[in-house]
């Protein structure tokens, strides 16, 4: 194995362990995610940040979830309380644009220099209720337009967005954390419909896949689909660095190494392991593999995208975003 693993891996609580820094060294992450579970307030998170970089004697991004609504790892007292995404969607893009600068100042403050966001799945009548807030629009021009804005302002801030989920969740009616959801729809009508935003952001450093199986493509999900994988990179021109969904869902079976694997094999170039103990994460990584040729050239570009904040008046977006929606969320310094 190279210096470094295609794997993304998760922290067990909110302070590094000797015994996890061990393993990190050793297994050579590309990146970490975190997760409530690792969030106290901001010197705790700025400690944990820097022992996972130190642990791995690089610069490696760390990652969280921190769409708004109901995904936001991050909270109230110390940080911004953001509306779910589909409730501010009727407000535009620039309110978006607002809105990744906010959540990038939050995120760079603190060592987090990655979000998975935006999620730029169409949310349709029957989308399940664990995705369906997540979404940013009810059309492929209006979540276009709004997840760019969303991307566009993360970047300025110095933060790396994660465009999800690829090809698109959004017509799935099952929840992929318990089950391998089911879109049944001609591709056709994908291509110009759901599959349409994700085209439109192609040019995005990174993305995720989605747990999803599309029958046109056979029985395998789309994040072990080769078929899938190629649509993505050769139809809609995906030149970011594609990672899986975490791979510790319930929409895929087998051993965490084998699904690592099937992952990589199928095409994608980083694996994401959320939650577990040392030695599922190093199932993970071990299955994941070696970051080499044109993997490790798609993440390096990521990397080189990753650049230094823009200052800002976080208390001045704020106001603006708020104006602009007629939001009452307040910031708790």
């Amino acid at each position: 194995m190279s210096l470094i693993s295609a794997s993304i891996l998760g922290v067990q609580g909110p302070v590094l362990t000797a015994t996890e820094a061990a393993f990190f060294r050793d297994a050579a992450p590309w990146g970490f995610v975190l997760f409530a579970r690792n969030v106290e307030t901001p010197d705790q998170l700025r400690r944990l940040t820097a022992d996972l970089r130190a642990a791995v004697g690089r610069d490696a991004p760390v990652f969280v979830d921190q769409e708004g609504g109901r995904v936001q790892r991050l909270r109230a007292p110390y940080w911004f309380e953001y509306a779910p995404p589909l409730d501010q969607a009727p407000h535009g893009a620039a309110s978006f644009h607002l809105r990744g600068r906010m959540l990038a100042a939050e995120l760079r403050a603190v060592g987090i220099d990655g979000n998975f966001a935006p999620c730029a799945d169409l949310a349709w009548p029957e989308t399940h209720p664990f995705l369906r807030s997540r979404c940013m629009g009810t059309t492929a021009a209006e979540v276009a337009a709004n997840a760019r804005a969303l991307a566009d302002g993360m970047l300025a801030g110095g933060v790396l967005p994660v465009v999800k989920h690829m090809p698109g969740h959004g017509r799935a009616t099952q929840d992929s954390h318990l089950e391998t959801p089911l879109i049944d729809q001609p591709r056709a009508v994908l291509d110009a419909t759901d599959f349409a935003p994700f085209k439109a952001l192609a040019d995005l450093p990174l993305g995720m896949t989605a747990h999803i199986r599309l029958p046109f493509f056979g029985d395998r999900p789309a994040t072990m689909n080769p078929a899938a994988l190629a649509m993505m990179r050769d139809d809609w021109g995906f030149a970011g660095a594609i990672m899986t969904d975490d791979i510790g869902m319930g929409a895929l079976t087998g051993a965490i190494r084998d699904r690592a694997a099937a992952s990589v094999a199928a095409g994608c170039d980083l694996v994401l392991h959320c939650n577990d103990d040392i030695a599922g994460f190093s199932q993970a990584a071990e299955g994941a593999g070696a970051l080499t040729g044109a993997a490790l050239a798609r993440c390096d570009r990521a990397l080189a995208q990753r650049r230094a904040p823009e200052s800002v008046d976080f208390a001045a977006l704020a106001a603006d975003l708020s104006a602009m929606t007629g939001s009452a969320a307040a910031h708790h310094a």
